[in-house]
């Protein structure tokens, strides 16, 4: 089948999927979001413009989403993600990344970043939504709270998915252990692109802000989209994610 996906087998079993094209460098890696997958909108548009240009690029499930093996109840965390994302860039790539990271994997992107700090030569993120588990659990409430922490796991509705998402105990638990913007600065140095829709509904674009401030990297560039939702997937927002992605791959060299 020439479209099925690679495999990088894992030490538990579990399946990563990915696509990987071959090319020039920096190469750029696509971080997805959450319950999102590696054929979404955004990933595809980055792929075409990379054949096009003649650069690598690699688009990837993370373990219980899209192709990828597991059961995202029972293993799917911010830690578990950012280390199948991690395996697959050091098996599969060579030399110096751009990531690209969407919403959760904005997360993953930074942590990324901090774990790969002589792979990772930039990042552009796309509302990117570093500790969204927080505010996922304040707006639960108390009885959603308690039901979570007794039995492990609820269903919440979702405007992306008819069936509602399943929220675990160990995905909000591990998401605190994985803060980043609590405390400190963010260790990262290198050129920062920040793309986000202020029309959108799912992470405040003040979140970007506040992302940009605890970056220790001068070379930080904020970017608003007015009517901008939180998935940035019209034409104009692909375009705009090329020609960032470009001018930042520009800006790095080779």
């Amino acid at each position: 089948m020439p479209n099925a996906p690679k495999r990088l087998p894992r030490v538990d079993g579990e399946t990563i999927a990915y696509h990987h094209t071959t090319g020039k460098t920096p190469g750029i890696v696509f971080c997805g979001g959450f319950m999102s997958d590696m054929g979404g909108t955004k990933a595809l548009a980055l792929e075409a413009h990379c054949r096009e240009t003649g650069r690598a690029f690699l688009r990837f499930d993370y373990l219980g989403h899209g192709e990828s093996s597991g059961s995202f109840a029972d293993k799917g965390c911010i830690s578990r993600w950012t280390e199948d994302a991690a395996a697959v860039i050091t098996a599969v790539t060579e030399g110096p990344q751009v990531l690209v990271g969407s919403s959760m994997g904005g997360w993953v992107m930074l942590k990324l970043a901090l774990a790969l700090p002589d792979r990772v030569a930039g990042l552009v993120g796309i509302a990117p939504a570093p500790d969204f588990t927080t505010w996922m659990w304040e707006e639960m409430g108390p009885d959603n709270q308690a039901t979570i922490m007794a039995e492990g796991l609820i269903r919440v509705p979702s405007e992306y998915d008819p069936e509602g998402y399943v929220i675990t105990r160990r995905l909000i638990e591990d998401g605190r252990a994985n803060h980043l913007l609590d405390d400190g600065p963010l260790n990262i140095d290198v050129p920062v692109r920040l793309l986000h829709g202020m029309a959108d509904p799912d992470v405040p674009w003040q979140h970007s802000l506040r992302i940009a401030e605890k970056l220790v990297s001068n070379d930080v560039r904020v970017h608003f989209v007015k009517a901008g939702d939180h998935r940035l997937s019209e034409p104009g927002d692909l375009a705009l994610l090329c020609t960032t992605v470009e001018e930042l791959v520009t800006t790095i060299g080779t």
